[in-house]
Order: C-alpha cells, then sequence, then structure tokens
C-alpha cells in the first residue's frame, strides 16, 4: 500500500463518513454546552434561590452538591450504558431527562423538590456527558475533520462554564431566579429533535456484554464517597471524622472496583482503557488542570464582586476574554497543529500558557487593573487550555475500540468532575487558611476592619491561586513526559502491546 492511501485510512472500527456528520456536530455541541452551564449558572443563582425557597445557610451548598454526587458517582455506569444502549438513544434519553429534571428544579416550591431536582439532572448528566463525547468519536474519523470537530468541542467544554456566568447573571438580575433552570428546557428540545432526526451511530459499535453489577455498585458509592468527602473538607474541615471516613471509604471501595475490574468477564471499566499511559495522561493531566482552573473562576468571581463591587452581568462580561482566548486556542491553534506535532506538544506548552496567566493572578491587589492585570491572564489561560483541551478531548478517545468508546468518555468527564471537587475544596482551604493568617498577622496594627477584612481575603485568593500555579505546571509535567504518541508519519517505540497499537494507528489517522 502506498504512503498516501494509508495516510487516508480511517481509524480501525470506522465506518464510511456520514454525510449528515457536520448538523449532528451543532446538536451534540448544543448539549454539550447546555451541561457545561449548567455547571456555573446555577451557582450565580444560589443566593436568590436560597432566600425565595427558605433554605438554611447549612443546607445550601446542596444545590450543588446533590448534582456533583449524582453526576460524579454515575459518570462510568452512564458511560457503560451508551456503549450498551447505543450512544443516540442514550443521548436523547438524557437530554429529556435533564429538560424534565430542570423543569422541575425550575417550579420547586420547596426546599426538597429543588434539591432532588438538581440530583436528578445529575443523573441524566452522567447519561448525557459521556454518550455525547463518544458520539464525537465514532461521527468524525477522517483526521483533519476530528481535529475542527474536536476543537470545537472542546472550546465549549472549557469555556462553557465562562458563559453560564453570564447567562447566569442576566437570567438572575433581570428575570429570576428559575429561569437558570427553565433555559435548559429549549437547549434540550432542539438538541433532542435534531439528535433524533440527524445523527447516525455507525453500526457494530455497541458494547451487548451483561452489565457488571457489582462494578456498577463498588464504582457509584467509591467515587460518591470521593466527591462527598472532598465537598466535606471544603464545609468541615480535612480533620473532621466524617471527612477522613469517607476517604477511607472511597479508597477502599475503588480499591476493591479495580480488583473486581481485572478478574470479570465484562468490566463496567477494562482496564485497557486506563492502563494505556497515553489515556492515562490524558486523564492525569486534564483533572490536574482542572483543578487548577477553579483558581481562576472561583477566586476571580469572588474578588469581581465582592471585592470590586462588580454586578453578576458585569462579572459575566469580565470573563469574556478567558471565552475568547479558548475559543482561539482550540480551533485555531490546537485544531490547526493537532495534524502537525505530537499531541504533547500541544498540551505541555498550552498548560504552561496557561500557568503563566495564572501567575499574573497572584499579583491581584485591592483595586488591580482589569485591563493592566486581569484581561491578559485571561486571555492567556483561555489560549493555553483551549491548545490543550482540544487534543486532549480527541486523545482520551483515540484508538479506542468502539465498543469502549462510551466508558472512555465517561473517564474523561470523570477526571473533570472530581478534578472540579479536589479544586474547590483544597484551593477554598488554602485561601480561607491564608486569609485567617493574614487577618491574625495584621489585626494589631489593622485602622480599618473593613479594608482589612478585604486585604485578608485578597491575600487568600493569591496564596490559593500560586498552588494552581503549581498544579498547572505538573499537569503540563504529565502531558509531556507520560503521553508519548508520536507526530504524523513516524513509529514511536511503544511501551506497551496496547500502547503500541494506539501509537501506530495515531499518525496514520492523523495525517
Amino acid at each position: 500500500m502506498s504512503k498516501t492511501a494509508e495516510t487516508r485510512r480511517p481509524e480501525p472500527g470506522a465506518t464510511a463518513a456520514d454525510p449528515s456528520r457536520w448538523k449532528a456536530l451543532v446538536f451534540i455541541a448544543l448539549a454539550q454546552l447546555m451541561v457545561v452551564l449548567d455547571a456555573t449558572i446555577v451557582n450565580i443563582a444560589l443566593p436568590s434561590a436560597q432566600q425565595d425557597l427558605g433554605i438554611s445557610d447549612g443546607n445550601k451548598q446542596w444545590v450543588i452538591t446533590a448534582y456533583a454526587l449524582a453526576f460524579g458517582g454515575l459518570l462510568l455506569f452512564g458511560g457503560r450504558i451508551a456503549d450498551l444502549w447505543g450512544r443516540k438513544r442514550t443521548f436523547v434519553t438524557g437530554l429529556i431527562g435533564f429538560a424534565a429534571a430542570s423543569a422541575i428544579g425550575g417550579a420547586a416550591n420547596g426546599e426538597g423538590l429543588l434539591l432532588g431536582a438538581r440530583a436528578l439532572q445529575g443523573v441524566f448528566g452522567a447519561l448525557l456527558a459521556p454518550a455525547a463525547l463518544s458520539l464525537l468519536a465514532v461521527t468524525f474519523t477522517d483526521a483533519k475533520e476530528r481535529a475542527k470537530a474536536f476543537g470545537i468541542f472542546g472550546a465549549i467544554a472549557g469555556g462553557g462554564g465562562a458563559v453560564g456566568l453570564i447567562l447566569g447573571g442576566f437570567l438572575t438580575e433581570y428575570l429570576d431566579w428559575r429561569w437558570t433552570f427553565f433555559v435548559n428546557i429549549p437547549f434540550a428540545i432542539v438538541a433532542a429533535l435534531g439528535a433524533y432526526f440527524v445523527i447516525r451511530e455507525p453500526a457494530g459499535g455497541r458494547n451487548r456484554s451483561a452489565l457488571d453489577i457489582p462494578g456498577v455498585v463498588l464504582s457509584t458509592l467509591g467515587l460518591v464517597s470521593l466527591v462527598y468527602g472532598f465537598t466535606r473538607a471544603e464545609s468541615d474541615g480535612w480533620s473532621d471524622a466524617m471527612t477522613i471516613s469517607l476517604f477511607v471509604a472511597a479508597a477502599v471501595l475503588l480499591a476493591a472496583f479495580v480488583a473486581v475490574e481485572s478478574r470479570v468477564k465484562a468490566p463496567l471499566l477494562p482496564l485497557r482503557v486506563v492502563t494505556n499511559r497515553n489515556r492515562a495522561g490524558v486523564y492525569l493531566s486534564l483533572g490536574l488542570a482542572i483543578i487548577g482552573m477553579f483558581g481562576l473562576f472561583l477566586f476571580l468571581t469572588y474578588y469581581l464582586q465582592v471585592v470590586e463591587g462588580y454586578s453578576p452581568v458585569k462579572t459575566g462580561f469580565a470573563f469574556m476574554p478567558m471565552i475568547v482566548g479558548m475559543i482561539t486556542g482550540s480551533t485555531q491553534i490546537g485544531a490547526r497543529l493537532m495534524t502537525r506535532v505530537p499531541p504533547r506538544y500541544l498540551m505541555g506548552p498550552g498548560f504552561l500558557v496557561a500557568s503563566v496567566g495564572m501567575l499574573l493572578l497572584t499579583q491581584l491587589e485591592i483595586g488591580s487593573s482589569y485591563t493592566g492585570l486581569i484581561l491578559p491572564a485571561e486571555l492567556l489561560l483561555g489560549l493555553g487550555m483551549g491548545t490543550a483541551f482540544m487534543p486532549a478531548m480527541a486523545l482520551a478517545t483515540h484508538g479506542i475500540e468502539p465498543r469502549d468508546a462510551g466508558v472512555a468518555s465517561a473517564m474523561v468527564n470523570t477526571s473533570q468532575q472530581v478534578g472540579g471537587a479536589i479544586g474547590t475544596a483544597l484551593l477554598n482551604t488554602i485561601a480561607a487558611s491564608a486569609t485567617t493568617a493574614y487577618v491574625a498577622s495584621h489585626a494589631a496594627t489593622a485602622t480599618n476592619a473593613q479594608l482589612l477584612e478585604l486585604q485578608a481575603l485578597v491575600a487568600g485568593f493569591s496564596s490559593a491561586i500560586w498552588w494552581a500555579v503549581g498544579i498547572l505546571l505538573v499537569a503540563a509535567a504529565i502531558a509531556v513526559t507520560l503521553i508519548n504518541t508520536g507526530r504524523p508519519g513516524t513509529s514511536p517505540v511503544a511501551s506497551g502491546a496496547e500502547g503500541a497499537e494506539d501509537e501506530i494507528k495515531m499518525p496514520v489517522a492523523m495525517h
């Protein structure tokens, strides 16, 4: 076979290109945007919802936690369901369920109904998210088209949270907090109808093996314990008995899960998905990058609103440079270079550029210039993350057998969800400790208590952001050292049987 013919060959298991694939991308991207928006849009609405429904301060965190636990705990199960039922059917079911749960949340007349709706959103989100990514993986088989499609998807996955801040601010300020739920319904209906009529799932890609019930139970309980452990650490401290118990339970349950998966005939998570060094590198570096990103969303939102007095809408628009950077990094840098250089040379430098943007934010002070400091920091963060996310999303499902595409996609979402939980708890704890220490060391000489409080808050943010810089540097190091897929046209030395197979496929498919 000539080199030209070889380089045009689609990935193993691929079929002829679907003529409706670009229309399908619109509806897949719309669904992904809805899920990512929901992660931040409710945060903006939470104070209004709390006041309206009489939710106590002790229970308000459950509006966020109920969703996080259901979503994070059931992602692997959702990915396996996508492989078993079919990705299109799972995708449409997830959309309809998410819309119904959103309608319940928007109409909630009490705390219990709102929390139940949030948990239900998490359940259907866990079906929807892996189905969306795996549909993308099996729909786009041509390398250049795949790069463009994953560029768009990566931009939405990275920048959608900031869009949620803008939309949440508008809806809360000018309409009502309930619209942060109701807004999901038209998104879901349009995406579901479009998916039903447009998406054509390739034949023969299902994994019809019997469902691994012990694996479902162990993984769900283990991930719920892990996510809830970090949530408890944020609110009750790392030395709290319940927090420690949850971490111990998570370690035992997840270790038992790995042991079961290595022995059962049809595992929920085939270990071949995560033991391949390239995919393992993606999951690890992506999870760490999400931890670091929470240094931006969490602290910059508080800085702009609490310290600088921005309104919710103005805060949302203040994040626009990062969205622009994300889209540019994903579609103009990542997508264009993905077929020309090894993924690690996009992911590593991408995370490094993002760390430089984060480094600028360590210089925050009361009254810091938006155009002189925050804007360039956001642009660098957006460009870096967009450039890194795009090849990470593509590589996470690249070379995977079609029957494992759902669960491999679920692992991407799981690394992001767990990373988000860790980032919130870890960075919040660091910030709170630094704030307390600042107050203790400056209280004797302070002449203005309110000014001291704001200075201490900013000092806490700065300390936590320094940690975020370090975490992004570790993510860059992992991406460069662990991911060893070669550039197109080369045949790198593989580290194992499956690694060899993936690394030979990648250069061929990426031309």
